[in-house]
């Protein structure tokens, strides 16, 4: 039995790598972004703050994970609903967790990935010296922090369309980044924008991120950590109840 769920892990992966669309942008957007703003504007970093290239590498990390898993589920079981794969794959007799146990496995990996080139650009073109411990801890924070953005992308992979997921995906991802600080450091945004941000789950990730860092943080770690835990449960709600909405039609 365990053959069938690393095959189907193994042909999701290579599916994923050979969509250029996917692969190449899940990896180069925060690594882009990190360049930018990280190294190449940390001449403009203000004084007595946390030098900018080590900070927005929690952040940057943050956001990467969140594309990495938003897009894996979110448009790559939308696509694969309105192809009728789902369906084939009900038919099969491959057990139904297989499906999304390695959906989620090579959206980890991708996230890994993004967290690996992210923590070689702080590394080596940015001057970030860490503990070897604390790389370990801020990487396994990221990688784990990707399970309420993979319950957020399976509610949009069962809620959208085919054609508007990637747009629904891009819809969210972006606004939550940005209002969520992973762009701008949380003091930096602006007041009312910093009223919205504990309502989003990518507040609360970045947050846990920073506080490995040793960086100035809003609330308690387990205080975020128990609302990405709400987070993880609202959207897995919402992702069951769409996909018996999906199977009451198909069936009913």
């Amino acid at each position: 039995m365990s053959n069938v769920y690393l095959l189907e892990a193994k042909m999701e992966f290579l599916k994923s790598a050979r969509m250029k669309a996917y692969s190449l942008s899940t990896i180069l957007f925060p690594c882009m972004f990190y360049i930018f703003f990280g190294l190449a504007m940390a001449p403009q970093e203000p004084k007595g703050f946390m030098p900018m290239a080590r900070y927005l590498l929690a952040t940057y990390g943050a956001f990467g994970v969140m594309g990495a898993t938003l897009f894996a589920f979110g448009v790559g079981l939308a696509v694969e609903r309105g192809l009728g794969w789902m369906q084939v794959k009900r038919a099969s007799p491959m057990p139904p967790a297989a499906y999304f146990l390695a959906k989620g496995a090579v959206a980890l990996g991708f996230a890994a990935i993004v967290v690996a080139l992210l923590f070689s650009l702080g590394a080596l073109a940015g001057n970030v010296r860490m503990p070897v411990s604390q790389w370990l801890a801020m990487g396994a924070t990221l990688i784990a922090g990707a399970v309420p953005f993979c319950a957020l992308g399976l509610a949009i992979g069962n809620l959208a369309g085919p054609n508007s997921a990637p747009a629904a995906v891009n819809m969210i991802y972006l606004p939550m980044s940005f209002c969520g600080g992973l762009w701008i450091p949380f003091d930096f945004l602006p007041h009312t924008l910093q009223r919205i941000a504990p309502f989003l789950p990518s507040f609360h990730f970045s947050q846990i991120a920073l506080a490995v860092l040793g960086a100035h943080t809003q609330g308690s770690v387990a205080g975020h950590a128990g609302a990405l835990a709400g987070f993880t449960l609202i959207f897995a709600a919402i992702a069951w109840a769409a996909h018996l909405r999906d199977r009451e039609k198909m069936f009913g």
